[in-house]
């Protein structure tokens, strides 16, 4: 387990849900977020998206600026995480139906 403790990991995802919006979610990570750390999460989203679509590593480094070394965690998360990135590929794949 990280150094947060629960209640302050469940705290962040209740106020995760209570957004509504791109909008407000974009207004909540720019105030709880610092850029480079948007960055970050943003590129680890990228690298995920383009793993499930097949795209080779080198694709993935050109298109992200991600090194291959987040691209194989990212990669391991996608084949024995938890299981979030597939809710939100399936769910996107339902909006572009």
């Amino acid at each position: 387990m990280s150094a947060l403790s629960d209640e302050n990991l469940d705290f962040l995802y209740e106020t995760i849900l209570l957004l509504q919006t791109k909008e407000e979610v974009e207004k909540y990570l720019s105030d709880l977020c610092t850029i480079p750390e948007l960055k970050i999460i943003s590129q680890r989203a990228v690298v995920a998206k383009m793993l499930d679509e097949k795209s080779n590593y080198q694709d993935i480094v050109e298109k992200t600026g991600a090194s291959t070394a987040t691209i194989s965690r990212v990669n391991r998360s996608l084949q024995y995480g938890a299981g979030g990135y597939e809710i939100i590929f399936s769910r996107l794949a339902c909006e572009d139906e």
